[in-house]
């Protein structure tokens, strides 16, 4: 990897500070929509339209037109402006980080996963893994990977249960997607009467997959998250990657808030991951080792304790999973053995 320099590193650090504050500044000023005034029975109402977006488009109820309704009606229009010069330095910020080379998500992509989070799938708990975490993560720490990231495949898991009290209970995210007008389609699946758990434009490559954890060996039916309003397929050792989501701004010409897994645990995944790859897969497994070595090699050098963390939530886990991840930490080059030693050291027999 190449390190970003340190006038990038406080950049994106910035960047990340503004987003978490407008995120839990959102409110009714970060609507876009209008005021219209309405006649019902004896009086004149107030309401306010969004415009159609992720969301799609909702009324809300303002108050009667009196005093105070218009007094709420001039506030949005402060809050609002607010809201916009917020924005602004936002993409300001985004701009000088592509002029130091911090790593950014593809436009299609970038487009896919701003819609789901204005929809709130990522405020009721979904975790964006897979690439477009990988390259979140670079940027998280100061880094520009090797690997090559070229995807357009959007992968999302999500508990089963949300464990966190949010003040957003649910995401719709089929209409999300639909919302998007880039003609999203569910894929269908192996069997006809599972419900679908990824959805793909036709004759383009981008692709918007939902996981979840599995309960065991066996579950591999899609289930149901009603949270977000549609199936996810489950996946075995997902659940260590749900535990510890970090909330970090994924960047192109602006940029999104996401949740994506904590670093050591997104590697050491990758390597379980890896071992577990059919054979048809391979090109995939090596994918899985390369980006988990590059993580690591980073890690090493600049936290350290964050690999023992990871180890130590792992000794937690069966016995198979730690079986697994010695057989592969084999397989990492040997620039890497003394990474490979503290992680081994840290594993419960």
């Amino acid at each position: 990897m190449l390190r970003q320099s340190a006038e990038t590193q406080t950049l994106y650090a910035e960047l990340s500070e503004r987003l978490r504050a407008l995120e839990a500044a959102r409110s009714f000023a970060s609507l876009s929509g209008a005021f219209a005034k309405k006649r019902v029975r004896d009086g004149d109402y107030w309401y306010f339209k969004t415009s159609a977006g992720a969301a799609g488009q909702r009324e809300y109820f303002i108050g009667p037109d009196d005093r105070a309704t218009q007094a709420v009606m001039k506030a949005y229009s402060a809050g609002r402006a607010e809201a916009q010069a917020a924005l602004a330095e936002v993409e300001r910020l985004c701009a000088m980080l592509r002029q130091g080379g911090a790593m950014l998500t593809d436009t299609p992509s970038a487009r896919v996963i701003a819609g789901l989070a204005s929809a709130g799938v990522f405020r009721v708990g979904a975790v964006l893994v897979g690439t477009h975490a990988f390259i979140a993560l670079g940027n998280l720490l100061g880094v520009r990977w090797e690997s090559a990231l070229r995807t357009q495949d959007i992968d999302l898991a999500a508990g089963r249960v949300l464990h966190v009290i949010v003040p957003q209970t649910e995401a719709d995210l089929p209409k999300a997607l639909d919302a998007l007008n880039l003609g999203f389609l569910p894929v269908p699946g192996l069997n006809p009467k599972s419900p679908e758990t990824s959805f793909k434009v036709r004759g383009k490559a981008l692709r918007v997959d939902l996981l979840t954890p599995a309960r065991g060996a066996r579950d591999d039916r899609p289930v149901s998250i009603p949270r977000l309003k549609a199936a996810a397929q489950p996946l075995e050792l997902l659940d260590y990657l749900l535990e510890a989501p970090v909330p970090v701004p994924l960047v192109n010409g602006g940029a999104t808030l996401v949740n994506v897994p904590d670093p050591a645990r997104f590697a050491l995944h990758k390597l379980m991951v890896s071992g577990r790859r059919q054979v048809f897969e391979q090109t995939k497994a090596g994918k899985d080792r390369q980006q988990a070595a590059e993580i690591l090699a980073t890690l090493y050098e600049d936290r350290r304790g964050d690999i023992g963390l990871a180890v130590k939530a792992l000794n937690q886990r069966p016995a198979a999973w730690r079986t697994r991840l010695r057989r592969e930490l084999a397989k990492l080059p040997d620039a890497l053995a003394a990474a490979r030693t503290l992680i081994v050291r840290g594993l419960a027999n």
